[in-house]
């Protein structure tokens, strides 16, 4: 019974060692260096069940990644370090490597995305039929969308807001930062106002942008210099609420969302 006990214990820790990045012979050779003071390398092969032509690779490996030394050079002898230097040390380093290759992937694909804008660019110059709408309906693609349309607004931003939030116009300081350049801001919100946001409305309204409410909004709208936009509707479909949005760079579209903001507009109330 005890060997069972035993048997669980060395199943349970080995797929724990495999989780935090250890390969299968590396944690079997690991667990069995633990229960001796030191060993041969053949003779580990044969205890851990690692092929004899791989021990070597597999004892270089956990030698380079903190968990065993070389005790004796001489003959050759190999010894685990303690878990407690071991897999701190390992998940440290582990955490270093990640930030370079994150860092690097970010440099990349911030080239990607140059390269990628510029032939997009260049295969829109034929523009087909409907190349003005594009439908958005992953909500972080949304959320993407709107901070880049408002941060290239240049003089007019209009928005109906209701919630649920791709990007929260009370929290974020993004039309607050459009406002600060010049640009002339009026967000229409769908009810009241909770505690959370109000002290953000009494500092949207000190930087000069309207704010009203409206008992009830039929979209989501938001306007950008009188040409661009994005509208999201409620899916009809679906029980849980989902919105999908659909981005238009087309003046007519644009001028028809105004004279609807407008009517909305004067029938709502300053807060």
């Amino acid at each position: 019974m005890n060997m069972e006990l035993q048997e669980t214990d060395f199943q349970k820790f080995w797929r724990r060692l495999q989780q935090i990045g250890l390969n299968a012979y590396e944690a079997r050779t690991y667990m069995v260096l633990l229960g001796h003071s030191r060993f041969k390398a053949l003779e580990l092969a044969a205890r851990a069940d690692v092929p004899r032509q791989k021990i070597y690779e597999v004892l270089d490996s956990l030698a380079e990644k903190g968990f065993a030394r070389v005790v004796q050079e001489k003959t050759k002898l190999f010894s685990a370090i303690e878990p407690e230097l071991a897999v701190p040390h390992f998940i440290a380093r582990r955490r270093e490597q990640l930030e370079v290759e994150i860092g690097e992937q970010s440099r990349a694909a911030a080239v990607v995305v140059e390269d990628l804008n510029r032939a997009y660019s260049v295969g829109r110059e034929g523009r087909g039929t409907l190349d003005y709408l594009r439908i958005v309906a992953e909500p972080g693609h949304t959320a993407a969308q709107y901070r880049k349309l408002i941060g290239e607004a240049s003089a007019e931003y209009l928005e109906f807001s209701r919630p649920p939030y791709a990007v929260d116009p009370l929290d974020e300081q993004l039309v607050k930062k459009a406002s600060e350049r010049g640009v002339s801001c009026r967000i229409l919100l769908e009810g009241g106002v909770d505690e959370a946001h109000r002290q953000r409305l009494a500092d949207y309204q000190a930087a000069g942008i309207e704010v009203h409410r409206i008992r009830s909004l039929p979209m989501k709208l938001a306007l950008f210099d009188g040409s661009r936009g994005m509208i999201a509707l409620l899916d009809p479909l679906v029980t849980k609420p989902a919105w999908t949005a659909v981005q238009f760079d087309h003046p007519g579209m644009a001028e028809a969302m105004k004279g609807l903001f407008e009517d909305y507009w004067r029938r709502s109330e300053a807060l």
